[in-house]
């Protein structure tokens, strides 16, 4: 086995694996904005309730 087919294994491994991890904390952050966004809603209505 020759350097190019390890640096090309490792590449199609790892680019699954990275568009997976993207997708995970793109959910997460979206999930925590909208939580924010809840809150400061909230707030916004008891202050001028």
């Amino acid at each position: 086995m020759n350097i190019g087919d390890i640096v090309f294994q490792l590449f199609a491994l790892l680019i699954p694996i990275a568009i997976i991890v993207t997708i995970i904390i793109v959910v997460r952050s979206s999930k925590k904005r909208n939580e924010q966004l809840d809150r400061i809603e909230e707030k916004i209505d008891r202050g001028s309730g």
